[in-house]
C-alpha cells in the first residue's frame, strides 16, 4: 500500500497573505529576536544612541530575513508511505516506513518530518532529517498500535522547514494519505463435524446430480482423461468439438453467521466488552469455515448481508478465499451497535430459502426475539448460537481466593463453558434440579427446542472452548434422538 506525492509550497493569495504566512511561522526565537530589536530601537531614539539604533535593527532584520528565506524555499522532494500490513488485527503492530526523495538538482537543508495518525494508534512520529543531497533518499519507519476496530487515516505527511538559526518554521502538506484497518481478533477454531454439513465430498461441498432426460444434459468441453463413454455425440456435432456429459455438479454447503449488533443487547465499552467478544466471534467463525471450504455469507441484524443479496456467499478454500475473508474482516472492523431493536429484519433475509449451516451470536435477548430466532432454524440445515449472558457481562467476574475461578454465571460452581444449570448437557430438564430457571436459562430452552444448539456465553469464556462444546451437545442431543451423533474431525 503506497502513496506518493511531490510536496512544493502553493504560491500564496497575494503579497499580504504570503508576509503574514511567513511571519506566522516565527518561532519563540525569532519573535523574541523582532521584539528585542525594536525594543532597541525605541530606546535608541529616546536616548539618542546611535550603535544602539543598529543593534536593533539587527536583532530586528534577522528574524524577518530567516522567514522570507524559508517562505520563499522551493525544495522539490516526493514522499511515499507504505504500511506493512495494511490489515492488522486489534491489539497487534503494524509498521508505517516513510521515504522522501530528492528530485531536484539542489540539495536541501536541514527536514523536520512528521506523520499525522490518530490518537488512538499513538504518538505522532517526527523525525529530522540530515541534508539530502540531490537525487538522493532517507527512509524512516516507526510502529502503530490499536486495541479497538476501525479504520484509521494515516497522513498527510507534513514536512516542516526551518532556517539554521531557528528563527522560522513553515510546513509544508503532502495530499496524499493511507488507511489502516484494524480488524477483530480471530481464534483458530478446532475442526468439528457440524449439523448439516454435506458428507462424502469434501468438507464443504456436496454433489448434486443431473436430470437424467437427454434433453436436461449439459455438456462441457473434453478433457484429458474424461471416461469416452462420457462423450455426448450430438452436443460434438453441433459445437464441432469434442463434447462430454456433465453429469455432477459440485455445490458448496452454505454458513450463514449472524451478528447480533443491537446496541440494546450488549452492555459496556471498550475492546473486552461483549459486543467485541461477539465481532471477533463472528470473524472467527466466517474465517474458520472458509477454510473448510463452506460458502459463507454474513448478516446482521438489520438485514444487511456481506456479500450482497441475491449472492449465496463467498466461496471458500480457493483462490479468492483470502480476499473473501479480507472483504469480510474489512466489514466487521467498521461494524458499530444499530439502533434497531428486533431480529425481524435478519429473518426476513434468512426465510427466503435454505441458509445451510446457520452460525447465531446474539447479544441479550427478550422472550419476543427469542421466539423470532427460533423460527430462523426452520429454514437452515443446522443452527448454532452462542447467547452472551447480559448479567454475567455486566458485572465484573467473581474470582475466589487464590485466583480459582469462581461460580459459573449460571451458579454451577467450575461448570463446563455454556452449561446450563438445571440441564443435562443434551439440554434435557435435571429431574433433581430445585431451582426455577433464570432468564437466560428461559431463552436457551425456548431455542433448544426449536432445534438449535444453543449455548450460553459468560464473561471471559474462550470461543474454541464453546465450539467444543457445541461438538459435544448435538452430538448428545442426535444420540438421543436415536441417531448417531458426529465425530470431531481432525
Amino acid at each position: 500500500m503506497t502513496a506518493g506525492g511531490t510536496g512544493q509550497p502553493s504560491a500564496g493569495p497575494g503579497e499580504k497573505g504570503a508576509a503574514r504566512t511567513a511571519l506566522a511561522g516565527l518561532t519563540t526565537r525569532g519573535r523574541s529576536f523582532l521584539a528585542a530589536g525594536v525594543a532597541a530601537a525605541v530606546c535608541a531614539y529616546v536616548l539618542g544612541q546611535p550603535d544602539l539604533l543598529r543593534v536593533g535593527m539587527l536583532l530586528a532584520v534577522l528574524p524577518l530575513i530567516c522567514a522570507a528565506v524559508v517562505y520563499r524555499t522551493r525544495y522539490r522532494v516526493a514522499g511515499s508511505r507504505r504500511l506493512a500490513p495494511a490489515r492488522v488485527p486489534a491489539g497487534s503492530e503494524a509498521r508505517v516506513h516513510l521515504r522522501m526523495d530528492n528530485v531536484s538538482r539542489l540539495p536541501t537543508g536541514l527536514l523536520m518530518l512528521q506523520d499525522r495518525v490518530p490518537y488512538v494508534l499513538g504518538p505522532r512520529p517526527r523525525f529530522v532529517l540530515d541534508r539530502v543531497e540531490a537525487g538522493g533518499r532517507r527512509e524512516v519507519s516507526y510502529r502503530v498500535r490499536s486495541d479497538l476496530r476501525g479504520r484509521y487515516p494515516l497522513g498527510p505527511l507534513q514536512l516542516r522547514l526551518s532556517d539554521p538559526f531557528g528563527m522560522c518554521e513553515l510546513t509544508r502538506s503532502f495530499s496524499t494519505f493511507d488507511t489502516l484497518t484494524v480488524i477483530p481478533r480471530v481464534e483458530p477454531l478446532p475442526p468439528i463435524r457440524l449439523t448439516g454439513e454435506a458428507k462424502g465430498y469434501g468438507d464443504g461441498r456436496q454433489r448434486s446430480l443431473a436430470l437424467a432426460g437427454e434433453d436436461d444434459v449439459i455438456p462441457r468441453g473434453y478433457r484429458y482423461g474424461d471416461d469416452l463413454r462420457r462423450v455426448h455425440w450430438r452436443s460434438t456435432a453441433r459445437y464441432g468439438e469434442l463434447m462430454v456429459r456433465r453429469e455432477e455438479q459440485p455445490q458448496r454447503a452454505r454458513c450463514t453467521v449472524l451478528l447480533d449488533t443491537r446496541g440494546l443487547a450488549y452492555e459496556g465499552a471498550g475492546p473486552d466488552s461483549s459486543f467485541e467478544w461477539a465481532v471477533s466471534a463472528a470473524a472467527s467463525v466466517l474465517v474458520h469455515m472458509l477454510e473448510r471450504g463452506f460458502s459463507v455469507r454474513l448478516l446482521t441484524d438489520t438485514g444487511t448481508s456481506v456479500p450482497g443479496e441475491g449472492v449465496e456467499g463467498f466461496a471458500g478454500a480457493g483462490d479468492g478465499s483470502a480476499d473473501a475473508a479480507g472483504l469480510m474482516m474489512d466489514t466487521l472492523a467498521v461494524v458499530d451497535h444499530s439502533d434497531g431493536s428486533g431480529l425481524s429484519h435478519a429473518y426476513d433475509v434468512l426465510r427466503r430459502g435454505n441458509e445451510g449451516l446457520l452460525v447465531a451470536i446474539l447479544g441479550d435477548i427478550d422472550e419476543e426475539q427469542a421466539a423470532v430466532a427460533a423460527k430462523m432454524r426452520r429454514r437452515s440445515g443446522g443452527a448454532v448460537a452462542f447467547l452472551l449472558d447480559g448479567d454475567a457481562w455486566g458485572r465484573e467476574s467473581r474470582r475466589e481466593p487464590g485466583g480459582a475461578p469462581g461460580r459459573d454465571p449460571g451458579g454451577a460452581p467450575g461448570g463446563a463453558p455454556g452449561h446450563v444449570p438445571g440441564r443435562e448437557p443434551n439440554g434435557t430438564p435435571d429431574p433433581m434440579n430445585k431451582h426455577p430457571m433464570n432468564k437466560q436459562e428461559e431463552r436457551l430452552r425456548m431455542l433448544r427446542e426449536a432445534g438449535w444448539t444453543a449455548l450460553s456465553v459468560p464473561r471471559g469464556v474462550s470461543l474454541g472452548e464453546l465450539w467444543r462444546q457445541a461438538d459435544r451437545e448435538r452430538a448428545g442431543v442426535v444420540t438421543a434422538g436415536g441417531i448417531r451423533g458426529g465425530e470431531a474431525g481432525s
